[in-house]
Order: structure tokens, then sequence, then C-alpha cells
């Protein structure tokens, strides 16, 4: 087995779990030679207040965000997957790149067991992150993060129309918000669907993340 093929010791699990939980993290990832997220067919959002962003992005390379209110755009991507602003086997505005850029983080799927079909490096690299278990504490909370991760999938069409997230990394970070309803001890009842939709907010408030992948292209301007 290759060196870049192998274990990716990370964090313990408690500790990573409370880090990508903080709403303006900026999520230290040891990339290594993976530029999986850079290449995987993602739209990028930015947000309207992101100005250092918006300020380096070529306005041709933006396009209105579908479904969200004026001056939220997306990045698109080339015909190979790659983001638009990715060049030479990097990012060209990596100093001033999105939220979205900032606060992605394959261990979401290594966390919650899902993956993004047809995303085949991201998957390599979340298969090889191993999480720390220093405590008792931490492997509860793994297991309820995989809990909440196996419910929303097994009962995906038990939920109202337009709650549950079209792909895996939207429903990575739901079952991430979601998981403390089954760390809890629940020997009384089991956890409903209801009780899902309330603690995540209600239908209305499972916003796309970032970095948003999706089945159904729109046509972002072309890149010259």
């Amino acid at each position: 087995m290759k060196a870049a093929d192998g274990p990716l010791p990370t964090l313990g699990f408690s500790e990573w779990l409370r880090a990508i939980g903080e709403s303006d993290a900026d999520m230290a990832v040891d990339c290594g030679e993976c530029r999986g997220c850079c290449t995987s067919s993602y739209f990028i959002h930015v947000g309207p207040d992101e100005t250092d962003a918006l300020a380096v992005i070529p306005k041709r390379l933006l396009f209105r965000a579908p479904g969200l209110a004026k001056g939220h755009f997306l990045i698109g991507y080339s015909e190979n997957g790659h983001c638009a602003m990715f060049r030479d086997n990097a990012c060209s505005i990596y100093a001033n790149r999105p939220r979205a850029c900032r606060a992605y983080d394959c261990r979401v799927f290594a966390a919650t067991g899902l993956s993004e079909e047809g995303k085949p490096a991201i998957a390599r690299q979340a298969e090889r992150w191993r999480f720390a278990f220093p405590s008792a504490e931490d492997t509860r909370l793994f297991e309820a993060v995989r809990e909440a991760a196996r419910f929303l999938r097994g009962h995906a069409g038990e939920f109202p129309a337009g709650f549950l997230p079209p792909n895996a990394t939207q429903q990575a970070a739901l079952a991430l918000r979601v998981h403390g309803l089954f760390h809890r001890n629940r020997k009384d009842a089991a956890v409903t669907v209801a009780e899902i939709v309330k603690a995540a907010g209600g239908v209305n408030s499972v916003v796309p993340p970032g970095v948003a992948g999706r089945k159904t292209r729109p046509r972002p301007k072309k890149a010259r």
C-alpha cells in the first residue's frame, strides 16, 4: 500500500465534532496531496457578505444561486469537474477562498458512513481518515452520528417533502446536526421523524451547505 493511500490519523472524535459544530469554523484539514474537493464537480456557494472572495473571482465565473436570495452566487466547474478557480493543481484564490471551501471537511463522510456517488476522489480520501477515541464518550458520540445517518437514509420516505437533502454532503451535515437525539438515553422510546424535523429547526431550515453537489447542473457562465 502506498503511503498516500494509507490511513490518516486525525483528531479525537469529540474534539472534531466540537470544531465542525462551530458555525464560523475554518476547518484545518490535512489534505496532503488530495485535491478531491477542488476536482469533484462541486458548485461552490459564495454569499453576499464574502467581499474578499467576490473581489477576486471574475464576474463571468459567477452565476445566481438557484433558490437563494439575490446576491448569492455559485462558482461552476469545468467539463473535467475542476473548480473554475483551480489552476496548476492548486486553488488560485486560496487566501481569499469562499467560506464554503474553508468549512468543507470530507471527514464528515468518515464520521457518518455516507458517501457521495460519482466522486471517487472524495470517497478515497474519506476512507483513509481514522478518528481517535480516547474516551468512551468519543465512541458514544461516533455511534450517535452513525445512527443518525442510518435513520435519515432508512426513513427517507417518511420525512416531509423537501426536508431531506438531495445529496450525501448535505445529509451528513444534517446527521451531525441531529445526532444529539441518538446520543441521549432512549430506553423509553425510539427517535421519531417528527423529533428529527424539530431538532433540525423545521422543514425550511435545512439549507444547502457551501459546497453543494447537484444532480441537475445549472448553466454557469463559461470560463474563457
